[in-house]
């Protein structure tokens, strides 16, 4: 009962998640992200342990399938998990498990895996990669936000509501912080990630500053400068 869209943008090379569920708090246990190495989900019946094995091998130099391939062979109930990455070089793999709830499945395309389980149907993962996809010139947490938008407004879980969502990206310079967005129990939950969103926006730059120049950071009620 959750749809993901795990992308990268090829000009940055910057890495994100954006996802939205019936569950509660998929912020904290499904996606993962480093900077350098790759993007990742584990979802359906959710199995934690499986995103950090995938990234633990993607940053050892294994490719994403064969990284499905040996979390296949760690896992006895591997068809019952969705799992899907996105590397920080653009390849992309999926596994969408035999005994998760329909429809399930996914979309892989060049920087991007769509993907989803018990969603009203195949159309709400197309919807997610064409958002993605119709918006390279923008941003990646908007990119990520518009492909959740555009499954919701596809259908996404049918007659179930989305009741966590959550943003999660690197940023370009390893010193810059990335963004982790988390709505963990909403009656709108997708509507609310963009809102927290709006607000967060033109902080990204001040808790870089804060992070890196704190001798230079005014206080936070300064911010943003006129």
């Amino acid at each position: 009962m959750t749809y993901t869209i795990v992308g990268r943008c090829p000009k940055t090379s910057r890495l994100g998640v954006g996802i939205a569920t019936y569950s509660l708090a998929v912020g904290g246990y499904c996606p993962l992200v480093k900077a350098g190495v790759a993007a990742v989900s584990s979802q359906a019946f959710v199995n934690p342990k499986l995103r950090e094995r995938a990234l633990t091998l993607l940053g050892e130099g294994a490719s994403p399938q064969s990284v499905l391939d040996d979390l296949a062979g760690m896992d006895p109930f591997f068809d019952y998990r969705q799992v899907g990455i996105v590397s920080a070089d653009g390849q992309v793999a999926c596994h969408s498990g035999g005994e998760i709830r329909p429809w399930r499945g996914h979309v892989l395309d060049e920087d991007l895996v769509s993907m989803g389980n018990g969603l009203e149907g195949a159309h709400v993962a197309e919807a997610m990669a064409d958002g993605f996809r119709s918006t390279k010139d923008e941003e990646l947490e908007e990119r990520l936000l518009q492909a959740l938008e555009s499954g919701c407004a596809a259908g996404g879980q049918g007659p179930l509501i989305e009741r966590s969502a959550g943003l999660i990206t690197t940023r370009t310079d390893p010193s810059g912080m990335g963004v982790d967005l988390r709505v963990d129990a909403h009656d709108t939950a997708v509507q609310e990630l963009r809102r927290a969103w709006e607000v967060y926006r033109p902080y990204v730059p001040y808790y870089d500053l804060r992070a890196n120049q704190p001798d230079q950071t005014p206080p936070q009620e300064q911010w943003p400068p006129p």
